[in-house]
């Protein structure tokens, strides 16, 4: 009854009702419903205080000062009838502003003339602009932005290819959400309400842009790298971390510490084909995790069949793990008691390294996208894995990086 009152589907995630719109002045059983002034009527108009002025000269007797009426009179400002759904603010801020009318307007729903005309059009005039903001080029960004725009939010007044833009930017570039507000000419709230919403829409419509490459596609993209000594590869694969803001919790910055960055930090393993292709990104860790621990449980085993060989460095003691799924582990040669490599050893060892530089090559163009570079903000932390998807899908849609390095 409440969101049938309110003339809302669903309830917002912070919801106040004033004891202004109930009968009682607060729920009762025989009225437990907000009923009155709910937006759809005219409510009854604000009172002020006006205060005469008197003469200074006379403010230092305490007679005069009881001759100073309070009149009150009826605000002249209009009240104009909106949709519930834009009177929600911050309470502690406001209280009733709705009542005022000209600082909360249904007007608000459609776009200004200066917003009209979408922003990316004056921002992205080349290939150049469009790496700099979004890391594809521009015919990518423009087909991407087809592709998702019938996912758009019908809420947002900012046309869907500036909401894209601003999303892209974040990830591109991590520009502050007031920079990004500034560029667009909007609020900070909305580009933030904008992004959050864009990094679910994309991370659940991107998929298709990280494919597990069948195993004769992998074969016929072969780099000459890998035709002569690993020529049945199946993937490079490393694991990667990205610094995170440090949290107030103590068993978070203990789960998140690693030793290596000496800082909390986020862990996550990335699987690329022989060719450059990124076919397995997993969800974060707490950078305290071993290379063994994520790649057992992040479900990249799954993805393995039977006469399959992956590559690796030799933090993946992962050897036990794949041949009971038949797989073969090729890591360089460990030293043991000290004992020196021998030439056959070292030899292997320096083809495998070699060939393994690929999957650095990868990690480094998924940290071209400063939100994995620089110190991730710790509100951003529920979204990590989904802007980990994101990112992942963008270095593949952009391709002659790839083939650039075959």
């Amino acid at each position: 009854m409440w969101l049938k009152n309110l003339n809302l589907k669903r309830p917002p995630k912070t919801l106040y009702v004033c004891s202004f719109h109930f009968i009682d002045k607060k729920p009762t059983e025989e009225n437990p419903h907000p009923t009155l002034w709910l937006g759809y009527d005219r409510p009854p108009d604000k009172k002020r205080r006006v205060l005469r002025r008197i003469d200074s000269s006379a403010r230092s007797t305490s007679d005069e000062l009881d001759e100073m009426e309070v009149s009150e009179e009826p605000s002249s400002t209009s009240v104009h009838s909106c949709d519930a759904q834009t009177q929600w603010v911050d309470p502690g801020m406001e209280d009733h502003t709705y009542s005022k009318g000209p600082i909360i307007s249904c007007s608000m729903s459609t776009p200004s003339p200066e917003l009209s005309h979408p922003v990316a059009d004056g921002m992205l005039q080349s290939d150049a602009d469009s790496l700099l903001y979004t890391g594809i080029p521009l015919v990518e960004f423009h087909t991407l932005v087809s592709c998702l725009q019938p996912f758009a939010p019908t809420a947002s007044s900012v046309p869907v290819v500036d909401q894209i833009l601003m999303t892209l930017m974040k990830l591109r570039q991590n520009f502050v959400m007031a920079d990004v507000a500034r560029r667009f000419k909007t609020s900070q709230s909305q580009v933030s309400k904008t992004v959050g919403q864009w990094i679910d829409i994309m991370s659940e419509h991107m998929r298709d842009l990280i494919p597990w490459l069948p195993r004769e596609t992998i074969r016929a993209t072969l780099p000459q790298a890998f035709k002569e000594q690993f020529s049945n590869t199946t993937c490079v694969v490393d694991c990667s971390e990205t610094v995170l803001q440090k949290a107030k919790n103590l068993d978070s910055r203990s789960e998140s510490y690693s030793h290596y960055y000496a800082s909390n930090t986020v862990k996550y393993l990335v699987a690329i084909s022989p060719s450059g292709i990124i076919m397995f990104i997993s969800d974060a860790y707490g950078g305290k995790c071993s290379d063994r621990y994520i790649t057992q449980s992040s479900g990249f085993l799954d993805y393995l069949r039977a006469g399959d060989e992956v590559m690796g460095d030799r933090g993946f003691t992962i050897r036990d793990l794949l041949e009971e799924r038949r797989v073969n582990l090729i890591i360089p040669a460990f030293t043991r008691k000290g004992s020196q490599l021998t030439n056959e050893e070292v030899t292997h060892t320096r083809r495998i390294a070699h060939a393994r530089i690929h999957v650095e090559r990868a990690i480094r163009r998924l940290k071209v996208y400063k939100i994995l570079s620089q110190t991730v903000p710790i509100n951003l932390v529920p979204k990590i894995d989904k802007i980990l998807k994101i990112c992942a899908g963008l270095v593949n849609l952009r391709g002659e990086l790839i083939s650039s390095e075959k």
